[in-house]
């Protein structure tokens, strides 16, 4: 089975909810995940907390995006 994320949900600081379609629910924390040039306008939280699913994955308007994959772990 391939991960997709179904849902997400921006809790606070650079916590996200994220419901898989293996059913389980996970509250992941980005921060010390934001590195690199793409990431960097993350660190800002109005931008970070304003994302969308894209390609069964969160992505941000900059391009920005994590593997499902890699949020799982």
């Amino acid at each position: 089975m391939f991960l997709e994320i179904n849902n997400a949900s921006y809790i606070e600081d650079y916590k996200i909810e994220l419901q898989f379609n293996n059913g389980e629910t996970w509250l992941v924390d980005l921060q010390n995940e934001l590195n690199g040039t793409v990431f960097t306008p993350l660190k800002d939280k109005s931008v970070f907390r304003d994302f969308s699913i894209v390609f069964n994955t969160i992505e941000w308007r900059n391009g920005a995006d994590f593997a499902p994959e890699y949020l799982y772990e």
